[in-house]
């Protein structure tokens, strides 16, 4: 496990962009071998994905070769509504990379059968070789997805009700209206982020991003405590490959020598690679050193 901690959110953002560019330019993808990325949604990761943006933008990373699977989806709440997840996802991040649509999968929150478009959403990850990095953010309350507090840890993809801490915390964003705040959802399970002991290793990498001081206390039930299935994220002490990326706000709640083990131990990240720079490496290297 790794904890990486930055001064700032803005840091943290970067940080966090910069290890998933270098992450799918060095698996080199390709027509016949995709990149498989998990992604959340909330404001948490809203600075990632403009940095991912930019790096693009730039030229310096594709996602042709990417396949997407969202956390989570709102129950009952129309695709075009401003605060789906589907709009959420269209509008701050894949209408502006080059990802074919088709290889962005998003849960159906109107379904007809919901445990069929579970199920299914399921056997999409299995069919795409399982998730390479499955990126996620955490609540206050330490739930990750819509895994919320006395979820089991070997869950997988399903319908959940929203405990009213997440119900509350999302009224921000119906104009405060708490009658407006959907109280079901479809979120994939902690057995399925936690796939990579499970199924041939297929899930190398988890991330976790956590920014802001109100997050401190579920980053100390992270850390420092035992795996609890109150505080769901707890769980991924156990994943042979996660990495916490927080901000110094995050650390409050943590012991200092945590905090300086971490800061001695786990500094930075690589500097970012792009795309021109892994070609012109392949250029310059004789084939009997390419392996």
């Amino acid at each position: 496990m790794r904890l990486v901690i930055l001064d700032n959110y803005d840091l943290a953002s970067e940080w966090a962009a910069k290890y998933i560019c270098n992450r799918i330019i060095q698996f080199k993808p390709g027509q016949d071998r995709y990149f498989t990325l998990g992604l959340p949604t909330g404001s948490t990761p809203l600075g990632c994905y403009k940095k991912l943006i930019e790096y693009h933008k730039n030229g310096d990373l594709s996602f042709k070769y990417v396949k997407t699977f969202n956390m989570d989806e709102y129950v009952g709440l129309p695709r075009n509504h401003p605060e789906s997840y589907h709009s959420y996802m269209w509008n701050n991040f894949f209408k502006h990379i080059d990802i074919d649509p088709n290889n962005a999968h998003i849960l159906d929150g109107n379904a007809a059968d919901l445990q069929a478009e579970c199920d299914a959403f399921e056997k999409k990850i299995k069919e795409a070789g399982g998730i390479d990095l499955f990126v996620g953010g955490i609540g206050p309350d330490g739930h990750i997805a819509f895994n919320e507090p006395g979820s089991s840890l070997v869950s997988r993809t399903r319908l959940k009700t929203l405990a009213m801490d997440t119900i509350l915390a999302s009224a921000k964003y119906f104009d405060g209206d708490l009658s407006k705040v959907p109280t079901m959802a479809l979120t994939v399970g902690v057995g399925t982020v936690m796939d990579a002991r499970e199924v041939m290793l297929m899930v190398f990498q988890v991330m976790i991003l956590i920014t802001g001081a109100h997050k401190a206390f579920a980053l100390y039930k992270a850390i420092e405590e035992g795996v609890n299935h109150m505080w769901t994220v707890s769980a991924f002490q156990q994943h042979p490959r996660t990495i916490f990326v927080c901000d110094e706000d995050a650390t409050l709640e943590l012991r200092v020598k945590t905090v300086k083990y971490f800061k001695v131990h786990h500094p930075r990240c690589s500097p970012l690679t792009s795309i021109t720079h892994v070609k012109i490496v392949e250029k310059n290297v004789p084939d009997e050193q390419t392996g």
